[in-house]
C-alpha cells in the first residue's frame, strides 16, 4: 500500500498558492491543496532577520508521485529557495487515503 505524504508549501500570496495548487490538482500530482492565508514567517535571509506574510499550503499525495511533485512545485514556485517540506502521514483514514492514491494514479 502507498504511502500518503503531506507536504508544506508557502506561497507570497493567496492568487500564486491558487494557481500554484490548481496546476498541481491538474496534474494529478496532489490530491488536494489546502490554501491557509495568514501565516506569519520569521526567518533569515542573506543575514538579514525577515517577516513575512504569506499563505501555507498544505499538499496531499503519494509517496510514489512525490519525487515529480517536488520538481514541478520548484518550477511554478517564485521563491529562489522555496519551502517544500513533506512529511509521511503515518496514519490515515483509510478511505481518505484510499481517494488520494485514486486522485494522483497517473494510469
Amino acid at each position: 500500500m502507498e504511502d500518503i505524504v503531506v507536504v508544506f508549501c508557502t506561497f507570497p500570496d493567496s492568487e500564486t498558492a491558487k494557481r500554484i495548487a490548481q496546476e498541481l490538482v491538474k496534474g494529478r500530482l496532489a490530491a488536494c491543496v489546502n490554501v491557509l492565508p495568514g501565516v506569519e514567517s520569521i526567518y533569515e535571509w542573506k543575514g538579514e532577520l525577515e517577516s513575512a506574510s504569506e499563505v501555507l499550503g498544505l499538499i496531499k499525495t503519494t509517496g510514489t508521485m512525490y519525487p515529480t511533485l517536488e520538481a514541478r512545485l520548484k518550477e511554478l514556485h517564485p521563491y529562489d529557495v522555496p519551502e517544500i517540506v513533506a512529511i509521511p502521514a503515518s496514519k490515515v483514514q483509510p478511505a481518505y487515503a484510499q481517494w488520494v492514491r485514486e486522485m494522483t494514479s497517473q494510469e
